[in-house]
This record gives structure tokens, sequence and C-alpha cells, in this order.
């Protein structure tokens, strides 16, 4: 397959040919294997991801950069390579440009896999959850690029929302000033990762596949060349207390700011927090956020395929 960008892009034989026979495709990113779990358990979770997926009636095509080129489809050698091998640098879409020119492996992030499936022909992306605007912005305007991105590339997002160590209200305000639609898939409010809620109700709410599918179309259609964000959250059983999560969020920011742990290094020091609150809950609630994200994404794409088939028909 060609796309016009002139940026190499190597598929898959499946992911190849089920894009040429216009079957439901979902893209993934590689971080989770490079920077998630220690080996073999990284691996194995790359694995339950796609199988997700292929459970929910679509295709995953799992994204990483290596030899110059945006790899769409993982091989099975492919993730048990990048799984095992140290130091592959985690490429957000400002890297992107620098780490193909220079040829290297790298692992993409949310905001690079969503300009990789786009340049790629690939209309839906899961993730987990996706960044936003952090606590205390206002002062060290730190917005994650996730949010930037959303508003230049051209991809519908699953995703169980955002980590409740950002600021969610801000993040939903991000999104709604940028016209980035924020739809529930089958909920009231806007999830947070691992917790059901975020305390905040989402702009809307969808609960049929082929509504979302021609939402999504429609957005497109009105000239929009930005993303459509799908939340759904994660299954009761699997899902962490909000209110248990945020009083361990509050409690670490006061340690912090007496501590004078400030920037970049604040995000690391709220996850070891919240997990060290929740006695090692929270890593196997964020393996059920990313199969339950996928698996819901597999769906939504496979809606979303039949729905332009039809419309390819009339």
């Amino acid at each position: 397959m060609s796309n016009t960008t002139g940026i190499p892009v190597i598929y898959s034989d499946e992911v190849r040919e089920a894009l040429h026979e216009g079957a439901a495709v979902v893209a993934l990113e590689s971080n989770v294997i490079t920077h998630g779990l220690p080996y073999p358990d990284n691996a194995a979770t790359a694995r339950k991801v796609e199988d997700a997926v292929r459970a929910g009636g679509a295709v995953p095509a799992t994204i990483c950069v290596e030899g110059g080129a945006i790899k769409v489809g993982m091989t099975d050698e492919d993730i048990e390579r990048f799984a095992a091998l140290p130091g592959i640098p985690k490429v957000s879409s400002r890297d992107l440009p620098v780490v193909l020119a220079q040829g290297g492996p790298g692992a993409t992030t949310v905001a690079s896999s969503v300009v990789a499936a786009e340049i790629a022909g690939i209309p839906w992306f899961s993730s987990a959850g996706i960044g936003g605007v952090h606590r205390g912005a206002q002062e060290t305007f730190d917005i994650s690029s996730d949010l930037v991105q959303f508003t230049r590339s051209k991809v519908a997002v699953v995703c169980a929302g955002a980590k409740m160590i950002l600021d969610l209200g801000l993040t939903l305000e991000y999104l709604e000033t940028q016209c980035v639609p924020v739809v529930a898939y089958r909920s009231d409010d806007f999830p947070a990762f691992y917790c059901r809620t975020s305390g905040h109700r989402a702009p809307h709410r969808l609960d049929d596949e082929d509504l979302i599918a021609r939402a999504v179309e429609a957005h497109w259609a009105l000239g929009n060349h930005s993303s459509f964000l799908v939340t759904t959250p994660v299954r009761e059983e699997d899902a962490i207390d909000s209110g248990e999560v945020d009083a361990a969020i509050r409690e670490a920011v006061a340690e912090a700011a007496r501590d004078g742990v400030s920037g970049q290094a604040i995000t690391k020091y709220l996850m070891r927090a919240v997990d060290a609150a929740t006695d090692g809950r929270s890593a196997k609630a964020n393996m059920a956020v990313l199969a339950s994200c996928a698996e819901a994404a597999g769906r939504l794409a496979a809606a979303h395929a039949l729905h332009l088939a039809e419309l390819k028909g009339a």
C-alpha cells in the first residue's frame, strides 16, 4: 500500500490484507511493550491486547518505528524483540521525524501512534488512557502532546479517559476549546483510567456502535481534520474506587510540595503514591483497562467498517 506523505510504511501481511478488503483495523501503541511491565510480562500483555481487539471483531495493528520506517502491525518476533531489548526510546510525535531520520528503533506513544495511524490509513486507535492537562498547568503550562495531536490527526481514539493524577476538568475544557468531540460509550461519566468515573460528566453518551460510527463520519464530513474521542470505562470488577485514588493523590501532592518535587518528576512521584496506596492493585487494573479498551475499539471499528461499506453500496 502507498501513502502520499513520502514516509516509508511497512505493513504486516494481515494488516495490509485487512485494509485492502475494507475490514476493521485498530492501531495500538508499542510504548506499552517497552515502557510497561518487565520482560516477559510485557510481551504477554501486548499479545493479550491484540487478542482483545480480535475478540471485538477487528485486526490489531501494533505500531513501532524501525529502520527509518513506520511498521504497522508488529509480528510476534517484533513484539518479542522489542519486549526483550532494553533501551528502546519512547517516541512521541515531536520525536518521530528525528528517529525516522536516524533509522533506529522507537516505541510509539499515543501522540505518535495517531500520526502513524492516519498515514497508514487506519481510522481507529486504542489506548488505556490518554495524556491531559497536568495539575498546576496554570503555572507550568504542562499539557500532554496527546491533546495537541488530537487537534491535528484524523483518527478515532478509544480510551478509558485519563489518569486522576491529571486535572481532568481542565483536560475536558481543553478538548472542548479545540472542538474535539468526546463521547462516552455506554456510560454517563468521563472515566479516569482504572477508575470508572472522574467525577465529570461526559459531553455526550452513545450506547450504539452504529451511532458512534455515524457520528465519527459526520465529524470528518463537516470538514474537521481532528480526532474523535470515545471513552469506555473499565469493568466494575476490575475498577479501583476513585475516592481511594483521589485521597492518595491529594496526600502525595502535599508531600511532593513539602519535599520540593516538581516538574516532570511529579508524575512518577504521584504514580508511585497511587501504586503504594492500592497495594499493587493498580498494576492489575492497568492491564484490565488495556484489554477492555481494545475490545471496545474492535467492536467500534467493526461497526465503522460496516457503515463505510453501506455508504459505498448506497
